[in-house]
């Protein structure tokens, strides 16, 4: 496509694409501050190359979200009298307590102090288990609650980080659309609510493998990410889609195969140990109703909810719905969507049709919005729409289930799942033109085909494409 048309400047001296000469929002907003970049800042690149700028900038913005919860972050562990009034909430210290850590607890092995097992998959779990034992056990709950917090945050900036990493290494020539993970707003704003970055950074390793064609070590990485997080599995769809597409399978049964194995090989022993405790996280996720910030939940504020006991029906049938409107459009496509663009499509997919969509779950979606779509003005139109949601949620429950109510109303409650849910649905929406008219895609220059060498003594035949081909649309 030629660059005058698309509004891209052609960038001199280097092959790494750079924001201000391939995004014109960016290219537009940097005129107030020193232009464009130019030969020379290529050419300066030394140390401070891409990779480490956006580690700094990214840690920064992890930084700026921690201190955001300063407010809670009282003498005597989280102020529960200003938790959502300073929109500063976090599960870290309450589960601290409330999950039995404080006391020693064991996941999965034993109950908390409610009797019930840890609600969250395996690695996770483990996630939470050593971050406990750096706590310690001396001093007073609260204080040790903070340590606790603390030393989550700690783990869970190095995930941020890795995530960062992996996203800028999976495009070699466009390793500056990690930014839009390293700097998103949603991110700074929910990291550090609950335990997602883990299976984020996880998912984000296996994107990375992926792309570098590496499917056993893809497939490790998708099954630890699942074992922390149950949203990844999805991506076994679109892995199906881009493989189908080019017509080759090795990479996807080696991938599928070392992903089912890792997960059998992390959750076996603790099955083994106690199948009640292990199965505590699917049981609850069954079992639990319509939740906060989910498309179910608003209908039923709006008086139009689905009945407890086909909720789960009606939602695996929404997903379907959507997996197969995925589906064809990846057949369909003029070029083969890329796995960024079909992943980010399916994990939407699965928080829009899901029972509960928590503000966290938008860290989920970033890293494959980054890679899809890497357009700062798209990026910032979806997080505009997150950020609403993300005050909605605290104000709300500021002041659920109390006579006086002085939280936000339901029904302007109900109005925020829908910006935040409609927010998804534009970038969404964006991806999906992007696939169907790949004139749009951003990434389109980098997506021209691979072609086979022929076998020694004669032509290639016809339809046998090499497993780098399969991931031409990623892979640059």
């Amino acid at each position: 496509m030629d660059a005058r048309r698309s509004g891209r400047t052609p960038a001199p001296g280097s092959d790494v694409v750079l924001p201000t000469h391939d995004d014109p929002f960016v290219r537009d907003s940097a005129e107030g501050v020193g232009g464009i970049a130019g030969t020379r800042v290529r050419a300066a690149a030394g140390f401070w190359g891409p990779l480490r700028v956006l580690l700094v900038l990214g840690m920064l913005a992890f930084i700026a979200g921690y201190l955001m919860k300063a407010p809670c972050h009282g003498a005597t562990g989280f102020d529960s009298e200003v938790r959502y009034t300073h929109l500063c909430y976090s599960d870290i210290p309450y589960l601290y307590q409330l999950r039995g850590f404080a006391d020693g607890f064991l996941p999965y092995l034993q109950t908390d102090p409610n009797g019930e097992a840890l609600e969250y998959p395996v690695l996770t779990g483990f996630f939470m288990l050593v971050a406990s034992w750096f706590t310690g056990d001396s001093g007073p709950v609260g204080l040790r609650a903070l340590r606790f917090y603390d030393w989550n945050v700690i783990l869970l900036g190095a995930s941020f980080l890795v995530a960062v990493a992996c996203t800028a290494l999976t495009h070699r020539r466009r390793p500056w659309d990690a930014a839009l993970l390293a700097l998103a707003p949603a991110a700074a704003l929910t990291a550090i609510i609950n335990w997602d970055l883990f299976a984020v950074a996880l998912t984000a390793g296996f994107l990375l493998a992926w792309t570098r064609s590496r499917p056993v070590l893809a497939g490790v990485l998708l099954g630890l990410a699942v074992s922390a997080k149950f949203y990844p599995v999805v991506l076994l769809g679109p892995l199906l889609l881009v493989c189908w597409r080019a017509r080759t399978w090795r990479p996807l049964l080696g991938t599928t195969a070392a992903a089912v194995i890792t997960w059998v090989v992390v959750n076996l022993s603790v099955y083994l140990a106690n199948p009640s405790g292990w199965s505590r996280f699917y049981t609850f996720s069954a079992e639990r109703g319509e939740d906060w910030g989910s498309v179910w939940y608003a209908l039923r504020l709006w008086g139009h909810g689905v009945t407890p006991s086909s909720l789960n029906d009606v939602a695996m049938v929404a997903l379907l719905v959507c997996c197969a409107g995925i589906a064809l459009l990846a057949w369909r496509a003029p070029l083969p969507a890329r796995l960024a663009q079909l992943g980010f499509l399916v994990v939407a997919a699965f928080c829009l049709t899901n029972k509960v969509y928590s503000p966290q779950y938008v860290l989920w979606l970033i890293p494959f919005a980054a890679l899809a779509r890497p357009r700062w003005r798209d990026l910032l139109i979806w997080q505009a729409g997150e950020a609403v949601y993300f005050a909605a949620i605290w104000l709300f429950l500021e002041g659920y289930g109390q006579p006086d109510n002085k939280g936000l109303l339901e029904q302007w409650y109900s109005a925020a799942i829908a910006v935040h849910v409609i927010a998804t649905l534009y970038l969404c929406a964006v991806v999906v033109r992007d696939v169907l008219q790949p004139a749009h895609d951003p990434v389109v220059e980098e997506r021209l085909p691979v072609p086979a060498a022929p076998p020694p003594g004669g032509a290639a035949p016809q339809g046998t494409r090499p497993f780098v081909d399969a991931l031409a649309a990623d892979r640059t």
